[in-house]
């Protein structure tokens, strides 16, 4: 579910998004966060990797500051479309951080945001920043707002298709 019920003050049911958006690399996670209406996705830090009890250690720290209920991980297809070496390496170690901090994951195609990525990188080089874990935020947050807009169009086109009802 992404969407999680917080009782308002007034009474009614607010409807928050607690998601964390991640690049899993295998020298830093990208980690991105998003407003509680899920309009915008950021990158929030990156974590440099120093052994899985480590990094589950900066994770769950952000889980629990930001009250997350579910990760959004980008999944690295092949240009074919299909599950690839890279992409069961990301399965795999996204099941790991899954049973780790007790949370759902659900995946994103990669490759609908390289576009987009490689144009951010370009911009971040020109500007003489070589800081990789830059990078790495970014394409988090990437992968996060791709997800966010994924659901709130999915979710519109339910209300659409009840109003027509």
């Amino acid at each position: 579910m992404w969407w999680t019920g917080r009782h308002h003050p007034q009474g009614r049911v607010e409807r928050l998004i607690c998601a964390l958006g991640l690049d899993l690399g295998e020298k830093r996670i990208g980690v991105a966060g998003c407003d509680r209406l899920g309009l915008t996705a950021s990158g929030l830090t990156t974590i440099h990797r120093r052994g899985f009890a480590h990094d589950m250690e900066q994770l769950k720290q952000i889980i629990r500051d930001r009250e997350i209920d579910q990760l959004i991980i980008g999944l690295p297809y092949t240009m074919e479309g299909k599950i690839g070496f890279q992409a069961k390496r990301v399965q795999r170690l996204a099941k790991r951080i899954s049973e780790a901090v007790e949370l759902p994951v659900e995946f994103v195609d990669e490759r609908l945001t390289s576009h987009e990525a490689k144009q951010l990188i370009q911009q971040h080089r020109r500007k003489g920043n070589r800081d990789l874990g830059v990078v790495d935020r970014m394409a988090a947050a990437l992968i996060l707002q791709y997800w966010l807009d994924q659901k709130r169009q999915e979710s519109s086109s339910r209300a659409k298709m009840s109003f027509d009802l």
